[in-house]
């Protein structure tokens, strides 16, 4: 069942969920590992992509693809057929639930849904636009309970949630929140063999007070959506006359990790009618929220301030705009953009 994870993985694991955790032995011994393994996997797999090209196609979202999407899209799927809890996975690349262990899923129509079994859904590469510079990227992971996300609760279905960090060092951000336990959120750091290596940098990953913090950080995503809407023109203009500190890079993974490592932060992408929604609700949008919440900031929609995290899924290609970070920052943008 393990995918050789380190014993100090392993505890903070198990610790995390507390009595919840004999009952989620799959995911903290098998899924989590395996999906930590694959973030490994991408970063060897960085470091030898001397060139970035065009794959001589594109997505099914329109977005060219690159020779490091491939090689990241493979490492995922690599780690999620190895997993036998793992019954369906679905990609930004490739938006469509298939069956990763097609044993799982004869046994789930043979003797029903008793028992472990998830749904990973995963944007392999996060940034590839800023990757031929050389900036920090990401992957996002996401695991449901059952053999599908859609038409699900994402509050209560989606149960974990991996943030990987491609830059001098390998980090990645581990979220749990199962029924049962407290919400529980920590940073690894990663050597070269993924989970059996790993090192739990912090153990509990939380958003500061903003009285406890000495800085305070803004990141204006689709910043040139302020020229057409005012309500985010003034927006930014506020953070700037009260002395937040710039904090943007073009990738969603690495500026939401700032927050978390810095402890405060807000991360705002509005939606205007020039600026079309790009954010992928399953692949991008449930994760971040859910790291979000584990670590005590919130995550709503730009649009009318519904909590990301409320509305199920009924399209794998649904798109929408983020507000995400300290919780306080985050319901001062939703007042600015929705009143």
């Amino acid at each position: 069942m393990t995918n050789q994870a380190s014993p100090e993985l392993l505890h903070h694991l198990h610790a995390a969920l507390g009595p919840s955790a004999d009952a989620h032995t799959k995911l903290l011994e098998s899924v989590i590992p395996g999906l930590i393994d694959s973030i490994g996997a991408i970063a060897t797999a960085l470091r030898k992509a001397h060139h970035v090209s065009r794959a001589g196609g594109a997505n099914a979202f329109g977005d060219d693809q690159l020779n490091v999407d491939v090689l990241a899209e493979q490492a995922v799927r690599d780690a999620v057929s190895s997993c036998p809890a793992i019954v369906a996975a679905s990609s930004e690349e490739d938006p469509v639930e298939r069956s990763a262990n097609p044993s799982v899923q004869e046994e789930i129509r043979t003797r029903g849904e008793d028992g472990e079994h998830y749904t990973v859904a995963f944007d392999p590469l996060d940034g590839s636009s800023i990757i031929a510079p050389n900036w920090t990227v990401g992957t996002i992971l996401g695991v449901w309970q059952g053999r599908t996300a859609l038409r699900q609760d994402p509050a209560t279905r989606q149960v974990a949630a991996v943030l990987g960090v491609y830059g001098p060092r390998t980090t990645a951000i581990v979220a749990l929140r199962v029924p049962g336990s407290e919400p529980a959120c920590l940073e690894l750091g990663l050597n070269e063999h993924g989970a059996r290596d790993c090192a739990v940098v912090r153990s509990q990953v939380r958003l500061l007070d903003p009285e406890s913090s000495s800085a305070r950080y803004f990141a204006p995503a689709n910043l040139r959506a302020a020229s057409e809407n005012p309500r985010y023109m003034d927006l930014v203009s506020r953070f700037i006359r009260e002395r937040y500190t710039l904090r943007y890079s073009g990738g969603l993974v690495p500026d939401v990790v700032h927050a978390l490592v810095k402890g405060h932060g807000v991360y705002v992408s509005p939606v205007t009618a020039g600026s079309k929604a790009k954010l992928r609700r399953l692949y991008e949008l449930y994760p971040i929220a859910l790291v979000m919440e584990c670590a005590g900031g919130k995550a709503v929609s730009p649009a009318d301030g519904s909590r990301i995290l409320d509305r199920a899924l009924e399209d794998l290609n649904e798109t929408a705009g983020l507000i995400c970070g300290t919780a306080e920052d985050v319901e001062i943008a939703k007042a600015a953009l929705v009143g």
